[in-house]
């Protein structure tokens, strides 16, 4: 092409965007739906004052989860990297990387960096540069940080059929120290294991290569994230062992324990770093919650209902901890008096059998089960209504609900 060819096309290009601009003036919204794409070109998006356009390969192309978890695997890997040269460096301890290494690629759908990515597609984010896939690289090690905690506060001795972390070190440390030593060994690594995750996490974001805008919008959501979680710990925490009909605080829990920590703040983590408008976090978030209470929701039911702590979260730990669930706060809502003492009997006690446990279900199978199954297919509505009626790309749309397959089937 000639020099005065590329002169007419600036030209062009100019009027057509002052054109547009005139549109966006008079009526308030531009004559091709921001977010949309046409034959892989995404014809306008307004950034600040000015209207751009940008082509996009992958804007027609399905959201492949295998590419990207090979690429967020990649980025933690070379991270972790660096840590331990910066660590033998030191002359630290090299294990202290290698137990977060080792948790951390145990196994997990890296389910929270995809959304992450999708939040970034959703938000009219074009390719995947290597600054988006190492703050979504963040998020899946932020998450795997607070797992080892979770885990010590849970008491936990196994995540997905592999010991935690701090059962762990316990082990490991009985070569040289008793029992009750050996129990706090494994606690207190699992504190601090959990805490150099967190600080790398931060680390890893710091070292992303974003722009100030972009790493000021990203931390102002990760710090809204860590408060949810930490606010969600103690939620749970201090309701567990006293359950009570409060449908609206086993609400909350749901929403702090699940829903921000798992797929909405992930998504909102993604749209920051592609500036999206306030309507498409709307509707990342309309279609977050749903998906993010149906997956405790099928949690609760597998817990009680099927035999095995593999199959739910915590087998009848929910029972014997007296866990305050949207299930137990159903039943105790809608049980006869004579029930109601039954259940309370019985949750809560750390020593409930399979017996007692079988009462359990039979009573919360009459006044509850089939409530939370009917807010499950209500939400399942809700997800699709929040995908259908969207501004975000078909695509990204596609990944979401491809994402939402993965949690909840």
């Amino acid at each position: 092409m000639t020099s005065h060819d590329c002169g007419q096309c600036r030209e062009l290009w100019a009027t057509f965007t002052r054109l547009h601009n005139i549109h966006y003036t008079l009526f308030g919204f531009s004559p091709v739906r921001p977010g949309r794409t046409r034959g892989g070109v995404r014809i306008l998006r307004r950034v600040g004052s000015e209207t751009v356009m940008t082509v996009s390969a992958v804007a027609n192309s399905p959201v492949d989860h295998g590419a990207i978890r090979r690429r967020i695997d990649a980025a933690l890997h070379e991270f972790l990297d660096r840590k331990a040269e910066s660590a033998a460096a030191c002359r630290l301890p090299a294990d202290v990387v290698g137990a977060v290494r080792s948790f951390l690629f145990a196994g997990g759908n890296r389910i929270r960096s995809l959304f992450c990515v999708l939040g970034w597609y959703a938000g009219g984010g074009i390719d995947l540069p290597d600054e988006v896939v190492r703050t979504a690289a963040a998020v899946e090690l932020f998450h795997s940080a607070t797992l080892i905690h979770d885990d010590l506060l849970d008491d936990r001795d196994s995540r997905d059929g592999r010991p935690t972390v701090h059962r762990i070190a316990a082990d490991r440390s009985r070569r040289v120290r008793n029992g009750r030593a050996a129990e706090r060994f494994g606690a207190r690594s699992a504190v601090i294991l959990g805490d150099c995750g967190l600080g790398w996490a931060q680390e890893l974001i710091h070292g992303a290569g974003l722009s100030p805008a972009r790493s000021a919008a990203v931390s102002a959501v990760l710090d809204t994230l860590r408060t949810e979680v930490n606010y969600g710990r103690y939620l749970e925490l201090v309701t567990s062992g006293r359950p009570t009909p409060d449908l609206d605080q086993a609400w909350e829990i749901v929403r702090y324990r699940t829903v921000a920590c798992m797929v909405e703040r992930p998504l909102h983590v993604g749209a920051a770093l592609a500036a999206a408008d306030p309507d498409v976090l709307r509707s990342l978030t309309a279609y977050a919650r749903p998906v993010g209470e149906v997956a405790r929701l099928q949690d609760e039911l597998r817990s009680v209902f099927q035999d095995g702590e593999s199959v739910g979260r915590f087998g009848l730990r929910d029972l014997r901890e007296g866990r305050h669930t949207v299930l137990l706060a159903l039943a105790l809502r809608h049980a006869t008096p004579e029930r109601r003492d039954d259940l309370t009997g019985f949750v809560g006690n750390t020593r409930l059998d399979e017996s007692g446990a079988a009462i359990c279900r039979d009573i919360l199978s009459v006044t509850a089960r089939f409530e939370v199954e009917r807010m499950i297919r209500h939400r399942r509505n809700q997800i699709e209504s929040a995908l259908d009626d969207t501004r975000i790309p078909d695509f990204a749309v596609a990944g979401l609900r491809n994402a939402a397959d993965l949690i909840i089937g």
